[in-house]
């Protein structure tokens, strides 16, 4: 059984009364009368469910259980329209894709006309729609762009544009980007986000200042387990260390189309005792895992606000990201360590260094959990509703109103 708050302390009257209508294309699961989603993505829309009366996500909905990285969404406030899924890299995805854009565009519409406000979340096919259909049903929109809003080598087309039309004055709301990036207007707003509440972030600053005295280098990886991800390259550089009779013991946490190679490539590396596939993990789960480790590897190709880094930043890890994203903003100033995005050997030699002299990263782990404690859930919830309040002109007289924070019990 889990705990979560039913009521928000703060929230909008006028935001309260109305509708909001979620588009996104992740990946919903409708399974034992619960709806669940990756877990960062369902937290932040139960933090959304707390300010509006009602969230209808507009998404594709599989009637199967869900995976290891997934969480029940747990605001009652919050059901899905279940739209087709369709899309991927192939040639016959994109023409299914375009062959369906008719029936997918009247599904939206019909979700558009019940709803006071719209959500657009891109990038994503559903999203791309979203951007033309939401100015048309509604004068209230807000988009969010979880994705690297400055691009990168190797970028899809579609996304690309996604990325323009939101800078434009044709999206007439604003946008939540990852990042201060130059040359923005204004409706393009530097946001966060967090799975973390208060509680769990303060439980992260007590891990954090455990003394690390293991002479086994705890590596870790949480995410997708995808091409775009590198984790190939976190493998390799953990076969330098064996080469160098460097002790380290590493979980990969998560799911994904490239789990099978991974482990072959462990194997034929002679490192496969050393390295354990958990597959995908609830939160809680991967918090553990953060409290038993020592670093923190995320080497992507792209990232828009990489919540595992900001949470092994809490946890007081010495975190390893690739020179791409918001990653370097997020590491700067001595607070985590930048190698090439796909450089195995760079990669080694960061982590032969941080098992070399584990002392000389302790104020590296200061800095990091300092900096990772801004940004909790109770902290985002509060920043949308100024948000919203502001950009959508509601009413000054309009004052946000206090609630008792009670609380329910959800399976």
């Amino acid at each position: 059984m889990n705990r979560c708050p039913r009521v928000i302390c703060v929230r909008s009257k006028q935001l309260r009364e109305m509708r909001l209508l979620v588009i996104t294309s992740v990946i919903h699961y409708e399974w034992n009368s619960s709806l669940s989603a990756f877990a960062g993505y369902a937290r932040e829309i139960d933090i959304w469910a707390d300010l509006f009366s009602e969230v209808g996500i507009a998404a594709p909905v599989r009637h199967e259980p869900p995976p290891g990285d997934c969480m029940p969404f747990t605001r009652r406030n919050i059901h899905a329209l279940p739209q087709k899924e369709v899309g991927g890299a192939t040639y016959p995805a994109k023409v299914k894709l375009f062959a369906n854009v008719p029936s997918l565009v009247w599904n939206l519409a019909n979700a558009l006309r019940r709803y006071d406000a719209v959500h657009v979340r891109c990038p994503g096919n559903l999203g791309f729609l979203g951007i033309f259909l939401a100015p048309i049903f509604s004068h209230r929109i807000v988009a969010k762009y979880a994705g690297q809003w400055n691009g990168y080598q190797g970028e899809d087309i579609t996304t690309r544009v996604q990325r323009r039309l939101l800078k434009s004055r044709f999206w007439s709301g604003p946008v939540t980007v990852y990042g201060q990036w130059p040359k923005q207007p204004a409706h393009v707003i530097p946001f966060f986000t967090s799975v973390m509440t208060r509680d769990g972030l303060q439980r992260a600053a007590k891990a954090a200042s455990k003394e690390r005295q293991s002479t086994l280098l705890r590596v870790l990886f949480v995410g997708r387990l995808s091409a775009g991800k590198n984790v190939d390259i976190l493998v390799e550089a953990l076969s330098s260390l064996h080469d160098h009779g460097i002790a380290f013991a590493c979980s990969i946490v998560g799911e994904g189309p490239q789990l099978s190679q991974l482990q072959a490539l462990a194997r034929k590396l002679g490192i496969s005792n050393f390295i354990r596939f958990t597959g995908g993990l609830d939160h809680d789960h991967v918090l553990e895992q953060m409290e038993r480790s020592d670093v923190l590897v995320l080497a992507s190709n792209s990232e828009g606000w990489p919540k595992a880094i900001a949470e092994g930043m809490a946890h007081g890890l010495v975190c390893v990201g690739s020179d791409r994203g918001l990653i370097p903003e997020m590491l700067a100033d001595g607070r985590g360590v930048i190698v090439p995005s796909r450089d195995s050997a760079e990669l080694a030699r960061a982590l032969e260094q941080i098992a070399a002299d584990p002392q000389r990263f302790e104020v590296m782990r200061e800095r990091a959990a300092r900096w990772a404690s801004r940004y909790s859930i109770e902290g985002l919830r509060d920043a949308l509703a100024d948000l919203l309040q502001t950009h959508w002109r509601l009413s000054p007289n309009d004052v946000p109103v206090k609630y008792e924070a009670k609380w329910q019990e959800v399976t």
